[in-house]
């Protein structure tokens, strides 16, 4: 059974931060992908962070990049969004995906929201 949980979000002031987590199971971690995205209501889900299985190329959105940091722990089948110098846009709902590089199946967690505010 494929699992994707998301832990870690919540409320905070502006300026501060986060660590999400995602922890896997019941896939082939190392064959992923992973991403995070976000989604505010009445919006599309958004694209935030990826990173590559090996290589552990990553790529961002610009409004994040340079703010937020995501990493991966193949042994542990977990990877991370380290989110820094939050703002209120930065509030949404944040979802764990994994994106398998060769069939390109995808999996979603549940989501966790983050709120930023003062």
């Amino acid at each position: 059974q494929v699992q994707l949980v998301e832990s870690g979000g919540g409320l905070v002031q502006p300026g501060g931060s986060l660590t999400l987590s995602c922890v896997t199971s019941g896939f082939q971690f190392t064959h992923y992908v992973m991403r995070w995205y976000r989604q505010v209501p009445g919006a599309e889900r958004e694209f935030v962070a990826s990173i590559e299985p090996y290589t552990t190329a990553t790529n961002y959105l610009d409004s994040v990049r340079g703010r937020f940091t995501i990493s991966r722990h193949n042994a542990e089948n977990t990877a991370y969004l380290q989110m820094n110098s939050l703002t209120p846009e930065d509030t949404a709902v944040y979802y764990c995906s994994a994106r398998n590089r060769y069939t390109g199946n995808v999996y979603w967690g549940q989501g966790t929201q983050v709120t930023v505010a003062s």
